[in-house]
């Protein structure tokens, strides 16, 4: 545990060792800071690349580019995979530079650099820039127990060894609270802590067996070795909503009225935007406004569009329909845009901003594809801490379009919607992704999860296919009604129908329900 780490520096300080105490805990970067040393420990800042200073981020990038930390370039960097946080490189300079071979670092650091799918990657190589191993011993989780009083960061410890490679499982303590509602004050001891607060003896291994840098999966021994069976590359590939580049109010409408020339009253939503944009009202044709689903309209076995998008976009071509096709065929669309182009213009999206210098239309819009207008999908929202998935198809003759923080898969049928509807919404399913995802956080259900979550083909000749598509179809008609007894029924049928599927048996199946229990509390 980190507090035999604590104990043994204490001691070397009562003994006046190296004055290590004062010097470690002061700043391990500090330029008088001179030596090697057996045990180091300390709190580096948490501070995202992107939040740095421009000049200060290409000062340094050579180095985070030394230690192997930005293996990401191009559209993965702006997808995401770029951010870093700054106690990544604290941390491998700290042991590359000041601790002896064999020597010891705990660091308290954020925990999504052992859950995240991309920018934590080059941390989890856990090796030197001259490639000498580092080991790590052990973590401590407490992303539940919200340590700093106040603060809702992701907190962790790790314990590091210089001189050996990462061995898995690695042990992984999950903190979590015994007192519900009891906070975590600053001055408290040691004992009045573990009053409050225990630990769960869990472990942590790469989600993906082949690529030791893939994300952690942490869990009971048993249950981890059971959720192998769910975890691997989908059949399907999912998909981020479409993203307005930070110009909801521009697209985002609701409908006023309807003139019998079959022109729309349309009215912007402008309610809880960040950039303050002008309300307005405008007449526009009917042909580029399509339901939108936003985050907010998802929940388990229900999705219900709450308001309309214009949606002024080729999905062949990836960017905006042609200007002079606009001023065509949707005039009154184009003016009502055009109202509001020197706002689309200087959207900092880089994806969007990128492609309007090079040419596209000023409303070009990122991740609209020809599966944003697929007429069935299955849908959950990103930011989450379990998948609540549901079933959507067509509105008023036309598909429901997301918004960029809901995943989407196109499906070719209804029936294989609910049958990927039914597995995403399994209890297997479920714990795969708490036990290696950031509960919570933005990137919970991004599209990345079908990269580790195994959803096997639909087959209309498969009867357990057929079943759990059926049971999905259920689900929802009980949803809609709150039947929830009925409902309770339906989902451990699915559950049972999925770990068959899956190829889990009933003790697989008892053991991944136990450990789902003890990450949720």
């Amino acid at each position: 545990m980190i507090y035999e780490l604590y104990e043994k520096l204490l001691n070397l300080e009562k003994q006046g060792i190296n004055g290590i105490w004062a010097r470690i805990i002061k700043n391990a970067f500090a330029p008088l800071f001179v030596g090697d040393f057996d045990y180091i420990v300390g709190n580096p800042p948490w501070i995202n690349w992107e939040s740095l200073p421009e000049q200060y981020r290409l000062k340094t990038k050579p180095l985070w580019i030394s230690y192997g930390l930005f293996p990401h370039g191009g559209m993965n960097t702006i997808l995401g995979k770029g951010k870093k946080d700054t106690s990544m490189i604290m941390t491998y300079v700290a042991i590359d530079k000041y601790l002896k071979r064999n020597g010891r670092l705990g660091f308290l650091i954020t925990q999504s650099i052992f859950k995240t799918a991309g920018a934590g990657q080059g941390f989890r190589r856990f090796q030197l820039g001259n490639n000498k191993p580092v080991k790590v011993l052990y973590v401590d989780d407490m992303v539940e127990l919200k340590p700093f009083e106040g603060v809702g960061n992701r907190t962790s410890i790790v314990i590091l060894y210089k001189g050996k490679p990462t061995k898995y499982p690695v042990p992984y303590n999950y903190w979590v609270k015994k007192v519900k509602g009891k906070g975590i004050k600053d001055n408290l001891q040691l004992e009045e802590v573990t009053r409050i607060a225990t630990y769960k003896k869990f472990y942590a291994e790469p989600v993906d067996e082949k690529d030791s840098t893939s994300p952690w999966i942490t869990g009971r021994p048993k249950a981890l070795k059971a959720v192998r069976k769910v975890l691997g590359q989908s059949d399907y590939t999912a998909h981020a909503g479409c993203y307005t580049g930070g110009a909801n109010a521009v697209y985002w409408v609701e409908i006023v009225d309807k003139r019998p020339n079959g022109l729309v009253i349309i009215s912007n939503i402008t309610e809880g935007t960040k950039k303050k944009i002008e309300s307005v009202q405008a007449a526009i044709e009917p042909d580029l406004l399509y339901p939108l689903l936003r985050g907010r309209d998802v929940k388990k076995w229900r999705a219900e569009p709450s308001a309309y998008i214009i949606m002024a976009q080729d999905p062949i071509k990836r960017r905006g329909i042609d200007e002079d096709e606009m001023k065509t065929s949707y005039p009154k669309t184009y003016m009502y845009l055009k109202r509001f182009e020197e706002v689309l213009k200087k959207r900092k999206s880089r994806g969007i901003s990128d492609m309007i210098k090079n040419g596209a239309p000023f409303y070009t819009m990122f991740a609209v594809g020809d599966y944003t207008f697929a007429p069935y999908k299955v849908v959950w929202p990103n930011i989450a801490s379990e998948i609540v998935s549901a079933v959507i198809s067509i509105q008023d003759g036309k598909p429901i379009l997301p918004q960029h923080i809901v995943t989407l898969v196109a499906c070719k049928s209804l029936q294989e919607a609910h049958y990927i509807c039914a597995l995403m919404n399994s209890i297997p399913v479920n714990f795969g992704l708490q036990a290696y995802s950031m509960k919570g956080g933005k990137s919970f259900g991004d599209p990345h999860v079908l990269q580790n979550i195994r959803i096997p083909k639909f087959d209309s000749r498969n009867p357990l296919h057929v079943e759990l598509a059926e049971l999905s179809k259920k689900a929802h008609l009980t949803a809609n009604v709150d039947d929830k007894d009925t409902l309770q029924d339906l989902e451990e049928e699915i559950d049972t129908v999925s770990a068959q599927i899956w190829g889990l048996s009933s003790d697989e199946l008892k053991e991944i329900k136990e450990s789902l229990e003890e990450l949720t509390g």
